[in-house]
């Protein structure tokens, strides 16, 4: 359609949304499917939380909100900050968005320039890419290896950095592998990027409280003090919280920037939904203990599926520290033919046939710039994941 624009052509839609939306297709057409295509906990969201959106509901707190958030719940972020990072903001220089894809977005798109580059440790999740391709910039990915626990080096990242890079971009706990890195991990990294001042940091701590074996979280500004002034500290409740359908994300960084922000997204959705506000509000700075809690069974669930996948032929799948993902490589399956005679000529053509031949929907290495593996979303129940991962033990020991 030639009146569409030619921006569009750059990305790609999300492959993770696609696989949950077949998904959803083929049960409706009576098919048994075993979704772990989805990053959204099964748990229910809190109930002080819900309560508290209830109320906002009732004393008719459904009125526009100013464009980035209510004081309140700046005032419960910049508090959040400070306890859990050790980061010192004011309410000005914190951004609330619809989902943290949405301030990822409106600072990417407020800052980037043709000719711009981006770096991006590899595997990533698939929206970094297609954001900064929309912003008319380059995705710069630097791949990490299963041996180094998808850890990016120190090296790698100096290697990458050129006159023209604008951002880097770091996520940890990582999606779609679940690495975790520890105090010394970033400290290597924030001792590159300080001897490069012209590149900010945009740090994507989505999974920070999804930490596993008695690692502590760290966040690039937290460790190194030096970059707080080119740092963008991304954060939100979707994960932790189980708020992944209320969208809310929000950021701290330096004013000049949450100003961009702010006026990028004055014209795009303007303020977050107003009820959803006042829950975060109460999910901030309520009752923390679920968290624990829900990270114990997240941890034996990792146990498991780590288990099983090792016991399935050709799969080799490393014990992540963070998130709710395995990232198997599926090496051993490719060039081979499953029962039904489909030929795996890459992940993509893995994670399609097992989903017709099995019915488990995950998603393939190549969307998270990572192959040959595939994601596994172990943010279901015990009972589906045990019976998934028999599944996929039959399907590669079918393979021939």
């Amino acid at each position: 359609m030639g009146f569409l624009a030619e921006s569009l052509n750059r990305i790609q839609p999300s492959a993770t949304i696609a696989v949950s939306m077949k998904a959803r297709q083929l049960k409706a057409a009576g098919r048994d499917i075993i979704s772990l295509g989805a990053g959204e906990p099964d748990f229910d969201t809190p109930e002080n939380v819900k309560n508290a959106i209830k109320a906002a509901l009732d004393k008719g707190a459904t009125k526009y909100t100013d464009v980035d958030g209510i004081p309140e719940l700046k005032a419960a972020i910049v508090a959040k900050f400070a306890r859990d990072n050790d980061l010192a903001y004011k309410p000005s220089q914190i951004s609330v968005g619809t989902g943290g894809k949405q301030v990822l977005y409106n600072a990417l798109l407020a800052t980037l320039n043709p000719g711009d580059e981006v770096i991006i440790p590899a595997p990533c999740w698939v929206s970094y890419a297609d954001i900064v391709l929309l912003g008319g910039a380059t995705p710069v990915f630097v791949a990490t290896t299963m041996e180094d626990g998808f850890r990016l080096q120190p090296e790698a990242l100096e290697k990458a950095i050129t006159p023209k890079t604008k951002w880097f971009m770091f996520n940890s706990p990582s999606n779609p592998t679940g690495a975790a890195y520890g105090l010394e991990d970033i400290k290597k990294l924030t001792d590159v990027l300080v001897r490069h001042p012209h590149v900010w940091v945009m740090t994507d701590d989505m999974y920070e409280h999804l930490i596993f074996d008695g690692l502590k979280f760290y966040t690039p500004a937290q460790v190194e003090p030096r970059l707080y002034e080119r740092t963008l500290t991304v954060n939100g409740l979707s994960k932790a919280y189980c708020m992944t359908g209320l969208r809310i994300g929000y950021a701290g960084g330096p004013e000049p920037l949450i100003n961009a922000m702010r006026k990028l997204q004055s014209q795009s959705t303007s303020n977050p939904t107003s009820v959803i506000q006042w829950g975060a509000v109460e999910a901030l700075n309520g009752p923390q203990d679920f968290i624990a809690e829900h990270n114990t069974e997240f941890a034996k669930r990792r146990d498991l599926v780590v288990s099983m996948l090792n016991q399935a032929k050709g799969i080799a799948c490393p014990k992540p520290q963070g998130a709710f993902y395995v990232y198997p490589s599926c090496a051993g399956a490719i060039g081979k033919t499953t029962a039904k005679g489909t030929k795996i000529g890459n992940d993509e053509d893995f994670v399609t046939a097992l989903l017709e031949e099995e019915g488990v929907a995950c998603v393939h290495g190549a969307a998270f710039e990572g192959s040959p593996a595939f994601r596994i979303s172990y943010a279901t129940s015990t009972e589906a994941l045990e019976e998934a991962c028999k599944r996929i033990q039959r399907f590669c020991g079918n393979l021939t």
